[in-house]
Formats: structure tokens, sequence, C-alpha cells
């Protein structure tokens, strides 16, 4: 079976339907321009061809943009720039994000994330939310309180919108200063979040520990034109969140 499947299902093992589909959609979208064969899909998830078909039948029902080319060299795959359907998730990465979510609470935009995946969940079919739901009473965190939700909002708010952030900060000296920074990058370190960005008083990059800022707030003042680049090299086992080469 292909890489990505066997992180998802045990080797050998029949796949039920809707995680099939899933994963037969995730194929198809992968597969780009040159499209798979109705026979590889077959081998892939150790189904008949018929079986496949009726799979194919069925994603095209629920709305996802299938494409088929007859003849040798021909195929199935997902038409470029259309739309999926809404949503397509197994139990287990619903619960997934549920977990990611509910023991990082101090993370960027995490109440933004909640939201998100409880929109997601509504939007499942119920046979699926319901074994969501029960798979997600297994999996218990005991994160730490999340830091003040004012402050957190102000640093989102500086990040998203790239202007410069007022704030009282607290050093680990136990010094306290009034900075304009202008924000680059978060940061989770040794189980630690940071603001990292420009320091207009001290006019350098600087790393701040996000539960030591005491007050914050946005200005009206846009950033200038720092980027990640003057961070320096991230660490070897850090990488943007998007995942993306993973």
């Amino acid at each position: 079976m292909c890489h990505y499947l066997c992180h998802e299902f045990d080797a050998g093992r029949k796949v039920k339907r809707a995680e099939r589909l899933h994963a037969l959609s995730e194929l198809l979208r992968r597969s780009g321009a040159r499209g798979v064969s109705a026979e590889r899909l077959a081998g892939e998830f150790e189904v008949s061809v018929r079986t496949v078909k009726r799979d194919l039948d069925a994603l095209e029902s629920s709305g996802a943009p299938v494409w088929s080319r007859p003849g040798p060299g021909g195929g199935y795959g997902l038409a470029g720039g259309a739309s999926l359907p809404p949503v397509s998730l197994s139990p287990a990465q619903a619960v997934a994000l549920m977990a990611a979510v509910s023991a990082a609470p101090d993370a960027p935009y995490a109440d933004l994330a909640a939201a998100g995946i409880r929109k997601i969940v509504d939007v499942l079919d119920p046979k699926t939310r319901a074994r969501a739901d029960e798979l997600a009473g297994r999996v218990w965190v005991n994160a730490a309180p999340a830091s003040s939700r004012t402050i957190r909002s102000a640093l989102e708010e500086a990040m998203s919108e790239q202007r410069v952030l007022r704030m009282r900060y607290t050093s680990g000296d136990g010094s306290t200063t009034i900075r304009d920074v202008e924000p680059v990058l978060f940061a989770s370190m040794n189980g630690q979040w940071y603001l990292v960005g420009w320091c207009r008083l001290r006019d350098a990059m600087r790393w701040f520990v996000v539960s030591r800022i005491e007050r914050a707030s946005v200005t009206k003042t846009p950033c200038s034109s720092h980027t990640i680049h003057e961070v320096g090299e991230p660490p070897a086992n850090a990488r943007p969140v998007h995942g993306r080469g993973v």
C-alpha cells in the first residue's frame, strides 16, 4: 500500500468504506493531472475493480469533481481548480485535531482552531461524527491553563495584520519595560511560547516569552520590512506548522 495509507491503516487490514472513500479522494488529489487507473486503485485498497468504481461513483455523488479518461493510459482524477466536498475526515483525523488543540491552549490562534474544529465536526455525516465523539472520549489531556485571552488576542491581531505591538514586558532578571515590537513569528521551544519580533527599544530582533507579557495592545503603525530570515536559522527539529514536506 502507498506510504500515507500505511500511516492511517494497519497493513493488510480491509479499510472500512468511509475511511476508504476519504483515502481514495486523497490519492486522486495527489495524482494530479495524470490520474490513476482503476486497477491501481483496486490494488492500493485491496478491493476489486468493481468496488473501486462503486466508490468513485459515491465520491462523485457526494460532490467530488471526479473525472475519467477512457482508453489506454486513462484513469481517474479530481478536476483541477474545482472544489472538494466540504468535509472529508475520518473519525481518527477529527479526534487528532481535537487532541492537538486541547493539548495546546496557549498556541497562537488556539481559540480560532477550536472553533474551526467544532464546525468541521458539526458537518460530518452522523455516523462519522458519532464514531469521532466515541473515540474522543478515549483521549484525555491535562493542559496548563491558557494565558490571558486579551494579551493573546492582541499578539494574534498584531501578527495577522502586521502592525506594531506595544507591550509591557518583564524579563528574566525582573526588569520591566514598555516596548514597541514588530511581530515576525511565533515559536514554541521546550514547551514555552515566544513572540519573536523586531524590538524598537533595542533596535534588534528579540525573543519574548509570551507568559511574561503583562499588557499588550495593537497600534495603528504598520510593521516595516523585517522578515523571518532575520531571525536566523531555526533549530534542526523546528518547522512551520503548515506541515508541507513532513
